[in-house]
């Protein structure tokens, strides 16, 4: 008994040693996910992309250092000041919580003092000001901020300008609330791609996640009495057979029984699990594509198939879905089922980035040359059966897998999971 509940305690332990290691794995997968999710980002990813535009601020600066400029201590200063603000506003405007502190704002309501103070004390090339303060408003204002501050802020510019420049104003006054627009569009379009891809990641993890639970779930369902039974037998059996062996064998019997039982059980699970009809498989796939964002159209024509054939393609559908759902960012997914009296042909096309889809570590089909794990198990399969798959790119771009099987109904066979069960079903 103390051995026994030695064994049973290192297999525990071994069990979860292995879970450990199964999430430490999908922590770094999830983590490698969404560095890839960052290097994709369009546009401006940080403030680094907003400092050439300081750049117009030199007209200024030729001044001062020719002695144009009246009172050259006050601009010297204020140029400082000015160039210091931007850059910390501009810094802090790429991380949400920062944009939105009341250091930004301070920031920005400094800016706004030395711009219209250089501005309006100076004029000719000091007026530039007022543009990259447009910018550095952009960075930071999001809607109806941006309209609050931005139609006020271009009046004041304009009369500003105004004074110094006649009609001139109104190309400072254009240049200022252009520049604070579409910096303010283009940085919030990348925020909303980011949190776009963002999405999809999380979609395609949930659906996996879902999946995998529901199977585990089915099979604890399945399993957790039977094996229960089978262990407490199998103790009472060890504990009969020094005094009653008759009653050991009895035991023993309804041990095989069980056991008898619990694999017919297993067969018929594994089997509805992965001998589901074609059109069930499409209808999840549709399901998924569209969760993920992804347009799917699904066209079906010819006879209907036999069990084992709608099981193979109805697995190639659910590897080459999760595969576009997971790596191909595409938009849309097309899949043509066409059956023939002598074979079936399956094609699942997508407009995603192909074989350079997938991130660093990938399992799937996309990114990995069109033979990841899962496709390379479901070309040997399809090619037992006597059919073929292929996968790569498209000719148009995106990732096409194409799978070829004949249709022989008469002789359709149980999957290689069921029949295998069943082998080890029979009596030796």
């Amino acid at each position: 008994m103390t051995e026994d509940a030695t064994t049973t305690r290192r297999g525990r332990a071994k069990a979860r040693r292995r879970q450990a290691r199964a999430v430490r794995r999908e922590a770094r997968a999830v983590r490698r996910e969404a560095r890839a999710v960052r290097r994709r980002r369009p546009g401006p990813t940080s403030g680094f992309a907003m400092l050439p535009w300081l750049l117009l601020g030199l007209g200024s600066f030729s001044n001062l250092v020719q002695g144009e400029t009246p009172n050259p201590w006050f601009g010297g200063i204020g140029l400082f000041v000015f160039n210091s603000l931007y850059i910390s506003v501009v810094f802090r405007a790429f991380h949400p919580m920062a944009r939105n502190s009341a250091a930004t704002w301070w920031s920005l309501a400094g800016m706004a003092v030395m711009t219209f103070g250089l501005g309006g004390a100076y004029g000719g090339s000091w007026l530039l000001f007022f543009p990259l303060f447009g910018l550095a408003c952009g960075t930071v204002l999001r809607g109806r901020n941006l309209a609050l501050v931005g139609a006020p802020l271009t009046v004041a510019v304009a009369v500003v300008a105004a004074v110094h420049d006649g009609w001139g104003a109104v190309t400072i006054a254009y240049g200022t609330v252009i520049s604070m627009l579409v910096t303010a569009a283009i940085l919030a379009l990348s925020e909303t791609v980011v949190e776009l891809h963002s999405t999809r990641q999380e979609l395609a993890r949930s659906a996996v996640e879902e999946e995998r639970l529901r199977f585990s779930r089915d099979l604890h369902d399945l399993l957790g009495h039977t094996l229960s039974v089978i262990v407490v037998k199998s103790e009472a059996a060890r504990r009969l057979a020094p005094r009653d062996m008759d009653a050991a064998l009895e035991q023993v019997t309804d041990i095989e029984s069980v056991g008898r039982q619990a694999l017919r059980e297993i067969r018929e699970a594994v089997t509805g699990y992965r001998d589901s009809s074609l059109s069930t498989e499409l209808d999840r796939a549709r399901s998924a594509l569209t969760a993920a964002g992804i347009e799917p159209v699904v066209r079906q024509s010819g006879p209907p198939l036999g069990p084992r054939t709608e099981a193979l393609l109805g697995w190639v559908v659910r590897e080459a879905v999760t595969n576009a759902v997971r790596h191909s960012g595409a938009t849309r997914c097309e899949i043509t089922v066409h059956g023939a009296p002598e074979q079936v042909r399956l094609v699942i096309t997508d407009d995603g980035r192909g074989v350079r889809s997938a991130p660093a570590g990938g399992t799937g089909g996309e990114g990995t040359g069109g033979r990841g794990t899962g496709l390379r198990g479901l070309t040997e399969r399809l090619a037992a059966a006597g059919g073929s798959l292929e996968a790569g790119p498209a000719p148009r771009g995106g990732f096409r897998v194409t799978a070829v099987l004949p249709v022989d109904p008469a002789t359709d066979a149980p999957t290689d999971a069921a029949a295998s069960l069943m082998e080890s079903e029979r009596p030796a």
